[in-house]
């Protein structure tokens, strides 16, 4: 039986098979978990871009602080080394100076005061200051509140914070602040902190919930204080070597991606509020909370703080940021 030969052309294309879809790689970088409130951000921000643009961005996570400390991602992003982060505000005053405003203590009533500032003409002004920095930011996130840890007892007075060796952000705002209390703040990136609270380098640290109870340090600290001083965003950022490249279309992408990042990131956040705390006693953790005249107290105890700030930032945008409905 003759058997017809099978033109090399054909051949080739039926092993090739359909043609394989260009992707673009977007490194995302955040400092804690895949399990944490950045995590459930980046991965809600990955599914919807990719679905978005048919998967012609691909999506390589970095998490746990895997390229560096926030200040480096940042860096990272604007030199186009890193495509996209989420990061949290510690390390954004170094940046746009103005952003710094968000990290007064006290400054915001609760979870849906900050969120309508963020999310209204005062958050989205602030997002554009950083074009101007060679950094595209997208959206506001979300950490919480943020509390403190420490080994050395509990807190319910300034004058329990006295002399305290506590972490803080590379943020000139919490600076201040705990310096105003009698504190010695320490900043200090984050992948230093488990070891040097381990080794007793610091006394305690203060994040919110989110980050307490995902990175477990209930296993280095004995007590907790829900202070609730002050009010810790993130934000959404990528280079803008990503972002220049882009259609118009595929920035709407990114964008509706950041926004539903965001809203993973609150999600969660919501979660840890309702359950985090108990979670926390449940680990072995001595639990105290700050009750409004305590909280007063410490407002009072930070009045030549204010006195800088409102210098710092203006009276007027802190204002507007108080009558936020």
């Amino acid at each position: 039986m003759k058997h017809t030969a099978f033109p090399a052309a054909a051949l080739l294309a039926l092993c090739a098979g359909a043609p394989a879809i260009a992707q673009t790689e977007v490194k995302i970088a955040y400092a804690l978990a895949t399990e944490s409130h950045y995590g459930a951000g980046a991965l809600a921000w990955q599914e919807a871009v990719e679905t978005a643009t048919d998967g012609r961005f691909a999506f390589t996570h970095f998490p746990s602080s895997a390229l560096g400390g926030e200040r480096e991602v940042v860096e990272g992003i604007q030199i186009g080394t890193v495509e996209a982060a989420l990061v949290s505000s510690g390390t954004l005053a170094n940046f746009v100076p103005q952003a710094g405003v968000f990290d007064i203590p006290f400054l915001f009533r609760d979870l849906g005061h900050a969120r309508a500032v963020l999310d209204g003409p005062i958050g989205q002004d602030m997002l554009a200051r950083f074009d101007d920095v060679g950094l595209k930011a997208l959206a506001w996130g979300e950490q919480g509140f943020r509390h403190i840890t420490n080994n050395r007892g509990p807190i319910a007075t300034p004058e329990d914070i006295s002399g305290l060796r506590i972490r803080t952000m590379e943020n000139p705002i919490h600076l201040r602040a705990f310096s105003t209390l009698g504190a010695a703040p320490t900043p200090m990136a984050w992948p230093e902190v488990i070891g040097a609270l381990q080794q007793g380098t610091i006394d305690g640290q203060e994040n919110p919930l989110s980050v307490i109870v995902s990175v477990g340090l209930s296993d280095v600290q004995e007590h907790l204080t829900l202070s609730g001083h002050v009010y810790s965003p993130a934000i959404l950022l990528v280079s803008p070597q990503l972002w220049n490249g882009l259609s118009s279309e595929d920035q709407a992408a990114f964008v509706a991606g950041a926004e539903a990042g965001v809203a993973a990131m609150r999600g969660f956040v919501d979660d840890i509020e309702s359950g985090g705390v108990e979670t926390l006693r449940a680990q072995g953790m001595e639990v105290g909370e700050l009750s409004a005249e305590q909280r007063a107290a410490f407002r009072d105890a930070l009045v030549d703080a204010y006195a800088a700030y409102g210098t710092e930032f203006g009276a007027e945008l802190i204002e507007a940021i108080i009558a936020t409905e």
